[in-house]
């Protein structure tokens, strides 16, 4: 495998990006869990810290299997299942400016709209990082010949 410059910038997007999952989901886990609580929409039907711990125990899993899996496809499933995770946290961060909870710093309706535009960032970084679209794309097109 030939080593580019953009090959390297997807490897280290997806150490950071593992490396920051893992960051936030202990921080669920210990000193962050009541800001976190603060994402967990009101009307979300269960008890905002089992969300918190249970997104935690996520993050983790998930920042330690992007830091672990290079091989393709595997390498593109943990993109994809990056991106599934971002899209499926977002309705707290809506609820969070919704409702006008403050978390981290987020102590007004232009810092937690700004963040919003952050959440499709982290979407495209995780399918970029691990080059999930195009080794699904090539996959796919390889089992259809």
């Amino acid at each position: 495998m030939t080593t580019t410059p953009a090959s390297v910038a997807r490897v280290a997007g997806q150490v950071a990006l593992g490396a920051g999952l893992l960051f936030a989901g202990t921080s669920h886990l210990t000193t962050a869990r009541e800001e976190f609580q603060a994402q967990v929409p009101s009307w979300f039907p269960a008890d905002p810290d089992l969300v918190v711990l249970a997104s935690g125990v996520a993050e983790i899993a998930l920042g330690a299997t992007l830091v672990a899996t290079w091989r393709q496809p595997a390498r593109a499933w943990v993109g994809v299942a990056a991106a599934a995770f971002f899209v499926g946290v977002f309705p707290g961060n809506i609820a969070q400016l919704v409702e006008h909870k403050d978390g981290f710093g987020l102590d007004t309706d232009t810092k937690r709209a700004v963040r919003l535009v952050f959440q499709p960032v982290l979407v495209a970084g995780a399918l970029v990082a691990c080059d999930s679209i195009r080794t699904l794309r090539a996959r796919r097109k390889a089992g259809a010949s």
